[in-house]
């Protein structure tokens, strides 16, 4: 007999309604899922716990940030019970526990939605006990209504909001229904599964990155442990012996840089062939010189737990939750700790990768935002920033009265009028120091900002440029500049952003860059989303994985934050963790 058909016969037959409560659970539930199961004094139970904004059963137990959606919730069915049924829970329920006690495996953390509880608090409802009060369903019901909207919440938006990070994230909370999505696309789901993956970031970056991450928790879980001994000397050479070799072997096969058929001497102390072939891969992935000797640097890194290595990625996947969900076009893509740009073509596609110098670390560095470029200038002039005048030019023009004529500034009143070209008097200095006069540098190859400059307009007053300066380039750790970004292929990058501007050639370009002393700008056919982005965990095509150095301490700070539990702020509300300045940053 078909469900519905017995459902209008049971006002008929009241005996039915005996035959159908011997049914499974599964069929219960099908007819429904949503039935009251409560007293009235079990309804106001879950009322005042709600209204409270606390269950002390969680692992954070107060839940003023999420009341008025769990309220939204019970209310719109009367407070029933969402997640049991005929006295069990239902087939949704145990797909969402599942999600919840597999949440390191995305990212999250599985203690935060009470992973290792649910699995004795499902045994409370097993058929075996049968003296089960009205107070635990209650409890049981709430406690996964709450972990379940913390991470939806968190999957999608990210634990944290860091304040003053600009990336277009931080209003979509307001914009979610959770309730709504809780009774719309989980209560009755056929694949809870299906409808929480939904949420996550879209990105193939993204994804990479947790297939990263569980290649890393396996790995950590297998690792033995052990530390390579210090060397005898300053550096540990090819062809020396080192009595950490056997670990050094072990941990370069389990991470996959030394091949598992690596024709190695067992018990080999001799530091030789290639096993120095895998340490240089090894180096290249952790952004260390790739010189196959092992010094204090390479020590370091081959030393860090892989553990630390998984909380690196997960992390990183919290940032990506950061970033936009859509664009208009594919974006150019700036990862700080990497020094690294690339440009995307469609469906996440390299187009262009290049290096980059970044902020300095302990005094300028390059924030994490989000904004369209716009424009191109060819051959522009740099406005020197009032504190980089005081601090750093006129302190030069005081020991090199020559110092103005041999760097191409000008001095400027604030009209934008000559003032002088060469010599500078005392008086001007003073004027200099208090703002009254400005600094510029004349378009051309002593310029800082070399010969063409991307713009992205933004209250950072952050762009990528050109550089004079291009032996940077070659170091490993690249963080030289006072806040923008330096391009190591300016003319490649030119010719991708130039795309949609009809006649604009890689010739035309390079033209445009070398003749006259005018600036020219030229508009973009189409804006450009520029992201620029903080991760130490990167997820190459292939399955790579590198990791890179925390110059900024953005880490350390992000997994502070994310220590101190709930209830964390949602929305634009400034997050417990140490702000990102703002500052007024160039070149």
């Amino acid at each position: 007999m078909k469900i519905s058909l017995l459902l209008r016969r049971m006002n008929e037959f009241p005996l039915l309604v005996v035959v159908f409560s011997l049914l499974s659970p599964a069929i219960a539930m099908a007819v429904s899922p949503s039935a009251p199961q409560l007293s009235s004094s079990g309804q106001q139970a879950l009322r005042s716990f709600v209204e409270a904004g606390t269950l002390e059963d969680l692992r954070w137990p107060n839940f003023p940030d999420y009341r008025e959606d769990v309220k939204s919730f019970y209310e719109s069915s009367n407070y029933s019970l969402a997640w049991l049924n005929a006295g069990r829970p239902t087939s949704q329920a145990l797909s969402v526990i599942i999600a919840l006690e597999q949440a390191d495996q995305v990212g999250l953390s599985a203690e935060d939605y009470d992973g290792p509880r649910w699995k004795d608090r499902i045994a409370r409802f097993s058929g075996k006990n049968q003296h089960v009060s009205e107070d635990e369903p209650v409890r049981f019901d709430l406690a996964l209504t709450v972990s379940l909207m913390r991470y939806v919440s968190e999957v999608q938006f990210g634990r944290v909001k860091p304040r003053r990070v600009h990336l277009g994230a931080d209003d979509a909370p307001h914009k979610f229904d959770l309730a709504q999505f809780l009774r719309d696309q989980i209560i009755d789901s056929h694949d809870v599964a299906a409808a929480l993956s939904r949420l996550e970031p879209p990105f193939e970056l993204y994804r990479r990155t947790q297939e990263g991450l569980r290649k890393y928790m396996q790995m950590a879980g297998q690792d033995d442990g052990g530390k390579l001994p210090p060397a005898k000397k300053k550096m540990i050479e090819p062809g020396d012996d080192y009595p950490g070799v056997p670990r050094l072997v072990r941990l370069l096969k389990l991470v996959g840089d030394l091949p598992p058929n690596a024709a190695v001497a067992p018990d080999s102390t001799l530091y030789q062939g290639p096993i120095v072939d895998a340490v240089k891969h090894f180096q290249e992935r952790h952004g260390l010189e790739a010189d196959g000797r092992i010094g204090k640097d390479t020590l370091e890194q081959l030393n860090t737990p892989l553990g630390d290595r998984v909380r690196q990625l997960q992390l990183t996947l919290e940032r990506w939750r950061w970033v936009p969900r859509a664009f208009d076009h594919p974006p150019i893509l700036v990862n700080i700790p990497e020094f690294t740009l690339r440009a995307f073509g469609q469906g996440e596609v390299i187009d262009l990768t290049m290096k980059v110098v970044v902020g300095r670390a302990y005094r300028t560095r390059t924030p994490v935002f989000a904004q369209d470029m716009s424009y191109v200038i060819f051959r522009p002039y740099w406005n020197v920033p009032l504190p980089i005048q005081r601090g750093e030019t006129v302190p030069k023009i005081k020991k090199d009265p020559d110092y103005v004529r041999k760097n191409d500034f000008e001095v400027v009143d604030r009209s934008g009028s000559v003032v002088s070209t060469g010599a500078v008097s005392d008086e001007q200095l003073a004027q200099l120091s208090s703002g009254a006069l400005s600094v510029r540098q004349r378009p051309g190859p002593k310029n800082s900002l070399g010969l063409v400059k991307f713009v992205f307009p933004n209250e950072h007053n952050v762009y990528l440029h050109d550089t004079p300066a291009t032996e940077l380039f070659s170091r490993t750790r690249r963080d030289f500049s006072h806040g923008c970004i330096r391009v190591e292929n300016p003319v490649a990058l030119a010719e991708w952003t130039l795309r949609g501007n009809d006649g604009w050639t890689k010739d035309k370009i390079v033209e445009a860059m070398n003749s006259g002393p005018d600036s020219q700008q030229v508009n973009l056919a189409q804006k450009i989303p520029v992201v620029i982005i903080y991760a130490t965990a990167v997820v190459l095509p292939d399955g790579e994985v590198k990791f890179f150095q925390d110059i900024y301490g953005h880490d350390a700070r992000l997994e502070e934050a994310l220590a101190r539990g709930y209830p964390r702020p949602r929305g634009n509300t400034a997050t417990s963790a140490a702000p990102v300045p703002r500052r007024r940053v160039r070149s």
